[in-house]
């Protein structure tokens, strides 16, 4: 019986003994299905929230460019690196890129409003009426203008 549910540790190094002495046939093959996909999926998940933050942070750059500092140039430089990391470790998520960036655009938007206090409607739309490519958004040297 697969102690997946009940005990999740328990049954990580349960399989990874049963494969590795081979006794694959008692192995919980959904469960290691649902787990492998979802090891996936999280990197996709890590890249759309790192991407968030840092759209949320040029949003901010631009749109209250008297609050401009220190701190938002950091989480920038942060982001932008992550973000590469995450695209070198992870190459096979490149293609998938532009959707994942306009999906982390619409949060995005919700979060700037929230943290600057401007209506929603301030930002474009979405990503693409930024005016903002891709590679400017990951360019270590760009920062929009207000």
């Amino acid at each position: 019986m697969s102690t997946y549910k009940a005990d999740f540790y328990a049954w990580t190094q349960e399989t990874a003994a049963l494969l590795k002495q081979g006794r694959f046939s008692e192995v919980d093959m959904e469960a290691l299905i649902e787990e492998v996909e979802d090891m996936g999926a999280s990197k996709e998940r890590e890249l759309e929230s790192r991407l968030m933050a840092l759209l949320i942070h040029l949003l901010k750059w631009q749109y209250q460019p008297t609050h401009q500092g220190f701190s938002w140039r950091q989480t920038i430089e942060n982001q932008r690196g992550r973000i590469k990391r995450r695209l070198n470790k992870t190459p096979s998520l490149k293609p998938k890129l532009i959707e994942i960036m306009e999906e982390a655009y619409l949060d995005a938007i919700g979060e700037a409003a929230l943290e600057t206090g401007l209506a929603k409607k301030t930002f474009p739309a979405n990503f693409e009426q930024t005016g903002w490519s891709i590679a400017q958004v990951l360019n270590e040297a760009f920062y929009p203008e207000s």
